[in-house]
């Protein structure tokens, strides 16, 4: 079957060279089932291998040719080599997160190959615990962040006993559905995926958008928070990149944010925000490039449709982005959460005065600089609108398995690319909030001490707090 790329799909795919690898990926962590034999990951790995139906979507290669007169179609691969795409790996001794974090950065510097379905798949053993991990990638052409992580998601149950559970890729997969969310039906990491199809052909339905432009372009002149940001500054972040990433991951109780927000009086993505904010600030003044203005976030948030203008009657929810001030120029912790809260206060009912198509329009032209700069190759004349990427994807609320064996950690990866070399998303998880932080090995030295950074933050924000 043939089917022509959407301008999204190609807009990624042109947007790609070796220094941007366009794919996002996942590491998740599972501990073995109680009496597990020594062959136990051999015998998953042979599993995952094992299909008897691949789902179409895992066949799809892009290809273009006289015969498609020029134009890039997807096809299916009709040489598909499960051998290729799924694979097996183990960790040097002795076997610590840290060699795992490595493998994994090493594995998210690679294209993927475009001869072949844009996926692979890695089952890692030889951590000393006794844990073995999956990584997985899959090109944004193929599949946005969100859609990656539930096709994966979607294998797991709530079952510790259950087994015979499908591969991701394998078509016996289609009648699951991927496990309860912490919110469900907000797709808070779908902001950029959509916004970048509304920038290819903004929708009529977005009636009343010059009015809703200049009210949100005054308040980026005046340097409020806005969808719009204009008075980004320049960081060691916001530059020319390499092919080479650095990723680094770790967890932390929602509880200890939740208790930080209702001590505050500010929500757990404003504390997830802060301890941002407090991280990078730490990290910039070690490497002594702290500017004196406050760095600006693009955030993806959901918005209630009931409270959006003009929403429909039913709900649902409107998704849209702000451009938060992060407070990384003032000194006190508690100060910055403070700020963080106005600023996405203020963003938010920005956002309330629009229509949900209005959102949408609007956040396509916020991002439009920093999607189309560097796939226009412009990025060393045009400064970037923001500084960074922080997302909060929701995940499972339960203790999820696969086979038997369960799962321990979840943590996105995602695409630095030229202007903007990190990246954090946060994914929750059965109680924890799973910090995925991806960035360019040599634009972003040490990227591992933002961790420790993170850690000392939230401790920094408990004892501001009082709890």
């Amino acid at each position: 079957m043939v089917t022509p790329l959407d301008p999204t799909s190609l807009a990624f795919l042109f947007a790609e060279n070796r220094a941007m690898p366009m794919h996002v990926g996942g590491l998740q962590l599972f501990a073995k089932p109680e009496g597990a034999g020594r062959s136990y990951s051999r015998d998953m790995y042979s599993q995952l291998r094992e299909v008897e139906e691949i789902a179409p979507l895992f066949l799809r290669r892009p290809h273009r040719s006289a015969a498609t007169a020029g134009q890039w179609v997807w096809e299916t691969d009709d040489l598909f080599d499960i051998d290729y795409h799924v694979r097996h790996s183990g960790l040097p001794k002795p076997g610590r997160i840290r060699e795992l974090l490595e493998l994994c950065s090493r594995l998210h510097s690679t294209r993927l190959a475009r001869e072949r379905p844009l996926w692979e798949a890695t089952l890692i053993e030889g951590l000393r615990d006794g844990r073995m991990a999956l990584h997985t990638k899959m090109h944004h052409a193929l599949v946005d962040g969100v859609a990656a992580s539930r096709l994966v998601q979607s294998t797991l149950s709530t079952d510790p006993d259950e087994r015979d559970m499908p591969a991701p890729w394998s078509a016996a997969n289609r009648t699951r559905r991927p496990p309860k969310q912490e919110e469900p039906g907000t797709s808070l990491a779908e902001v950029p995926i959509e916004a970048l199809r509304t920038a290819f052909g903004i929708s009529a339905e977005a009636a009343g958008m010059p009015s809703a432009f200049v009210r949100t372009l005054a308040r980026g002149l005046k340097n409020d928070t806005s969808a719009i940001s204009l008075y980004a500054p320049q960081t060691i972040f916001n530059q020319k990149i390499t092919g080479s990433r650095r990723f680094a991951a770790q967890d932390w109780p929602i509880e200890r944010m939740k208790a930080v927000g209702k001590a505050t009086g500010t929500t757990l993505n404003d504390v997830v925000l802060a301890m941002c904010s407090g991280a990078l600030r730490s990290y910039l003044l070690e490497q002594d490039a702290l500017p004196d203005r406050p760095l600006v976030a693009m955030v993806p948030v959901g918005l209630n449709a009931k409270k959006v203008h003009q929403a429909s009657a039913d709900g649902g929810n409107a998704v849209g982005s702000v451009m938060v001030q992060l407070g990384t120029d003032l000194a006190d912790p508690a100060d910055r959460l403070a700020s963080i809260h106005r600023s996405m206060q203020d963003g938010k009912q920005a956002l309330s005065s629009m229509t949900p198509a209005q959102i949408i329009a609007m956040t396509a032209v916020g991002l439009a600089p920093a999607i189309v700069t560097p796939m226009l190759r412009m990025h060393n004349i045009l400064r970037p609108p923001f500084n960074v990427i922080i997302s909060n994807v929701p995940g499972p609320k339960e203790t999820q398995y696969f086979n038997g064996a369960r799962l321990d950690g979840l943590y996105p990866l995602s695409i630095p690319i030229h202007g903007m070399a990190l990246n954090i998303t946060c994914t929750s998880y059965d109680g924890d909030m799973g910090f995925g932080v991806t960035g360019c090995r040599r634009t972003v030295p040490r990227l591992q001490r933002i961790l420790t950074h993170l850690d000392d933050e939230l401790a920094s924000l408990e004892k501001a707090a009082g709890v």
